[in-house]
């Protein structure tokens, strides 16, 4: 297992690297640039913001230089005389991201005052964290539909659960959130219509100061709108694989050596056919916590999702390369937890 899980963290950093250049050489190769506007600036301005960046250097050197500034650690120089030990103690004992205190992602060309570490600092976290109750729900509302649709196969229970699976595929969040904010925002007025429960500085950089009532009740709509879709899909291959588990040889063998039927299923079915389910969780759970353009757009949270959508359009490199440089960290380390999951769902799964 350990050599697995070494080999694994080496081939993470392989796929990062080459993710990281795929993504640079594109963003270059798109026509325009980061300082073009509809009323274009005189070409001394150009010059000199493109000096300034560095844009005006060969590509490759760009590139190394980019490598060079996120990779390599850094004392921040307002604290002369820290080691690296200490530096990273200090931070952990003031509750802030060490990871942005070191990583430096560089300057946002679009957000003049701010670095692309101050846009993920303020930002990134709201994003993970709605991501984090979006999957939540997911899981939550998946797994039993699929559970009780297959164990009632042709029932109106299976009819029912899958219903609700089609409904939350089909309808996407540009129509199901301001539904729910017409419903249980402005008609009925339980939930706060727009808006997100905390604000900056959190805890170790993620999490809220306090998460009281006030903070739950402006997470509820979006994350149940942005986890439905994905519910619907955990619930239909939850149902399709537990249907064909259910089968199986070594299911009939243990019904016949007179188990109970609620120790069949959990102790048998239920865990090999989750393997298909944890299998998606991996690029799911990436693609939720990096930011939802529409969720944040439609409930007025102020994520990720936006800054990215709007990075692209300006040319902002430095937001686009930290964000799909984060994204492509989030699915990596999720594809590597899925697959130490399966040897403990299934125990013939070995990795030595």
């Amino acid at each position: 297992m350990g050599r697995f899980v070494a080999r694994r963290i080496l081939y993470m950093f392989a796929v990062i690297l080459v993710v990281s250049a795929i993504t640079f050489g594109l963003m270059h190769a798109v026509p325009g640039g980061p300082f073009e506007r509809e009323k274009p600036l005189p070409p001394e301005i150009i010059a000199n913001l493109e000096k300034r960046y560095h844009l005006d250097e060969p590509l490759l050197m760009q590139y190394g230089r980019y490598l060079y500034e996120i990779f390599i650690p850094r004392i921040d120089s307002n604290r002369p005389g820290l080691s690296l030990e200490n530096d990273f103690l200090i931070n952990i004992r003031l509750g802030e991201s060490t990871w942005f205190h070191w990583m430096n992602f560089g300057p946002s060309y679009s957000s003049r005052s701010r670095t692309v570490n101050d846009i993920f600092r303020d930002n990134l976290p709201v994003s993970f964290l709605l991501g984090i109750m979006a999957l939540t729900v997911a899981i939550l509302l998946g797994v039993p539909l699929g559970i009780i649709a297959a164990l009632k196969q042709n029932t109106i229970f299976d009819y029912f659960g899958m219903s609700v699976a089609i409904f939350g595929v089909s309808v996407p969040v540009i129509v199901l959130g301001p539904l729910l904010i017409w419903i249980f925002g402005v008609t009925l007025r339980w939930l706060p219509p727009t808006g997100w429960g905390s604000k900056p500085p959190y805890v170790m950089g993620v999490f809220p100061s306090t998460m009281g009532w006030d903070y739950w009740k402006h997470a509820i709509m979006p994350a149940v709108a942005l986890g439905l879709g994905s519910s619907a899909i955990i619930a239909r291959l939850t149902r399709a694989s537990l249907l064909q588990v259910v089968r199986e040889d070594y299911i009939r063998t243990a019904r016949a050596k007179g188990l109970k039927e609620r120790l069949v299923l959990t102790r048998h079915a239920l865990k090999n056919s989750l393997i298909p389910v944890v299998t998606v969780l991996g690029p799911m759970f990436a693609a939720l916590v990096t930011g939802t353009f529409v969720t944040e757009i439609t409930f007025g949270i102020p994520g990720m999702g936006r800054y990215f959508v709007t990075s692209i359009t300006n040319r902002d490199y430095p937001v686009i390369m930290g964000t799909i440089l984060l994204y492509a960290v989030f699915l990596v380390v999720a594809n590597l937890i899925v697959d130490l999951l399966y040897a403990f769902l299934d125990p013939r799964i070995r990795y030595e």
